[in-house]
């Protein structure tokens, strides 16, 4: 199963994430694909319509006298994210700090939607021509309170989330280890837990350098364990195009970390390309680059290892 989500936890700079579902198998495991469900498939659109709207917008609001005016994006129907997590919530066992969290994003994002819907509309229509963007005035406090709500609600619920899922790659990993020894599925799970311990320490709100060296030297250890297992045969064996992707992980969690420590500032090109929705994982060093990379890895462990 594809899934992958990006969340922005900045208004301008996207700042993504990822979390992988697990089969279903088990009540628990239901609740927590109903909610990963949700992430995986509203997340990156509701911060992709902010990033879009910022793209143009002023942090005060439009004014009408802007060059171009790109308006926001919609998003996708919130409705079976409602009923998806009132199913889960009803689901033993409960965990009633998970559940909280999926009521709330549910509640943010669905009022998000028809919000977003009407800035659409009034943009792509061009009203802001008729009424001197008095509607477009109006509308940006509500869309920023519904913005900031629903990043809140993102944030918790990924918090939670990934809380369970980091539980239960450490579990997964010791039982490899136990009943495998430190082969390559041992290696490869290895390093998809370092990787995302990587993503967390460079976009953190606040960047630490200490953590940030600690965890890319862990992974930079787990890749180079990894790769001689490459060129083996059999089950022992890794795809080339995996590690590939791992290695350019790396390469870009290397950049970003010198840009941290050394306080490189991005060129007006740079800058440029940050601030286009789309556009950011072509500067390198940059967060958009990183999480491209990431997702990128996150695909070639989904489609499998040994590819």
């Amino acid at each position: 199963m594809k899934s992958l989500f990006a969340v922005v936890l900045a208004a301008a700079l996207a700042a993504l994430g990822a979390v992988t579902a697990v089969a279903q198998t088990a009540p628990s495991v239901e609740k927590m694909n109903a909610y990963v469900g949700c992430i995986n498939r509203l997340s990156e659109r509701a911060y992709s319509s902010r990033e879009r709207y910022f793209s143009w917008a002023k942090k005060n609001g439009p004014t009408g006298k802007e060059r171009i005016i790109y308006g926001t994006y919609t998003i996708y129907d919130t409705a079976d994210c409602r009923k998806n997590v009132d199913k889960a919530n009803g689901l033993e066992p409960h965990d009633a700090a998970l559940e909280a969290a999926a009521s709330a994003y549910a509640d943010a994002v669905g009022k998000l939607e028809p919000l977003l819907k009407e800035a659409d509309d009034y943009y792509t229509q061009e009203n802001y021509k008729d009424d001197k963007m008095a509607k477009g005035k109006a509308l940006h406090p509500r869309l920023v309170a519904a913005w900031d709500a629903f990043a809140t609600a993102d944030k918790a619920l990924r918090a939670n989330v990934e809380a369970i899922n980091d539980k239960r790659a450490l579990e997964k990993l010791a039982q490899i280890e136990q009943s495998e020894g430190r082969k390559a599925r041992y290696h490869v799970e290895a390093m998809m837990i370092q990787a995302k311990r990587v993503l967390r320490a460079e976009t953190a709100d606040k960047p630490d350098l200490a953590a940030i060296t600690a965890a890319l030297n862990d992974y930079e250890a787990a890749v180079s364990a990894a790769e001689p297992f490459a060129s083996g045969s059999g089950p022992d064996k890794i795809g080339s195009m995996f590690v590939s992707n791992a290695k350019s992980y790396l390469t870009t969690a290397e950049q970003l970390m010198r840009r941290i420590r050394d306080k490189v500032p991005y060129s007006s090109g740079d800058r440029m390309m940050l601030s286009n929705a789309g556009s950011g994982w072509m500067v390198e060093g940059s967060p958009p680059r990183l999480m491209r990379d990431y997702n990128q890895l996150i695909d070639a462990y989904n489609r499998g290892a040994r590819i």
